[in-house]
């Protein structure tokens, strides 16, 4: 039996590329009584609600999560939440680094105080790769984020409402990947444009991203930060996988771009614990009584990053994965 069992569920950007995955899982493998999709764009509700088609177990939210009482009222009667609306393009963030902090900073803000009103009893919050020792302001704004929601607990919990943060890589087939472009530019006889050929990244499909997810909600005591152990790629890899004959021209990198990526730092590994598939970053202050996870403490000083990683994708890997999506 599951503890979402006849609940009802709230999804923020729900309209996303894994709101939508979300949304699917849960209609197919749940026993969820009601599953509220809320967000701010009547387009993708309208194309997704044309491909779902009716169904009596959804709702339809139209709301930003800038707007505190509109949080209010679509969370009235809400069990759980799954937090997946931010800003995140990151050089659009560079440009327009307030509106990053209205949504992703401020917007969190209220989905953590309207939770606690409406009496909802867990909440998890995606974050990214990007939010370990960020360099740009995306990065900055959801670790900013992490923290809001870790801390919440302090005072939460006697209200009875808990909140955990998942982090993980870029999601493969995700709105916004590179892949639907590379090919476009291979048909057409392009060469790929790579900002770095050194560059590599960590990866998780979407239907992995989703069951994690899914597995942390159901887990989650309040204050983790948990982490898949995923493998890494090089980007050159991922090129060549997309299209073998292509030629790749070098770009440069983008402003906020890192070489490498990192889901946890140096400083935090001495908070982090690995458990089976996943690492669980402790929080730095818990006074609602936390106590840490059994499992294997990660070696002090060591950052968990995409270059020294111990889990690679082979081309192969990544051509089969290709196939899948």
């Amino acid at each position: 039996m599951s503890q979402l069992d006849n609940s009802s569920v709230l999804i923020t950007g729900g309209t996303g590329s894994l709101g939508r995955a979300l949304i699917k899982y849960l209609m197919e493998n749940s026993k969820v009584r009601r599953i509220a999709i809320y967000s701010r764009d009547e387009l993708k509700q309208h194309n997704l609600r044309n491909e779902i088609g009716e169904n009596e177990r959804l709702r339809w939210f139209i709301g930003d999560i800038r707007d505190l009482e509109r949080l209010k009222r679509a969370l009235h009667g809400v069990d759980f939440v799954i937090h997946a609306a931010a800003l995140k393009q990151v050089d659009t963030g560079e440009y327009n680094p307030m509106e990053f902090i209205k949504t992703n900073i401020l917007g969190s803000q209220n989905v953590i105080d309207a939770s606690i009103e409406a009496g909802v009893k867990k909440l998890v919050a995606l974050s990214t790769d990007k939010a370990s020792s960020p360099i740009n302001l995306y990065g900055a704004t959801k670790l900013t984020a992490d923290k809001l929601f870790v801390a919440a607990n302090n005072y939460s919990h006697s209200y009875g409402t808990t909140f955990s943060v998942v982090r993980y890589g870029n999601v493969m087939g995700s709105r916004g990947s590179v892949i639907p472009l590379w090919k476009s530019l291979a048909d057409s006889g392009q060469p790929l444009p790579i900002t770095d050929l050194r560059m590599t990244r960590f990866w998780i499909s979407i239907e992995q991203a989703v069951r994690f997810v899914m597995e942390s909600l159901e887990i989650m005591h309040g204050g983790e930060l948990y982490v898949p152990r995923i493998p890494s790629m090089r980007i050159v890899d991922l090129a060549s996988a997309v299209a073998p004959d292509a030629q790749l021209e070098e770009v440069g990198m983008r402003p906020g771009e890192k070489l490498h990526e990192e889901m946890i730092s140096a400083d935090d590994s001495r908070r982090t614990f690995l458990i089976g598939d996943r690492y669980v970053v402790t929080p730095v202050v818990a006074e609602w009584g936390y106590k840490s996870p059994k499992g294997t403490q990660m070696p002090e000083g060591v950052a968990y990053q995409s270059q020294t990683n111990d889990l690679w994708m082979s081309k192969e890997d990544i051509r089969n994965f290709l196939t899948e999506i």
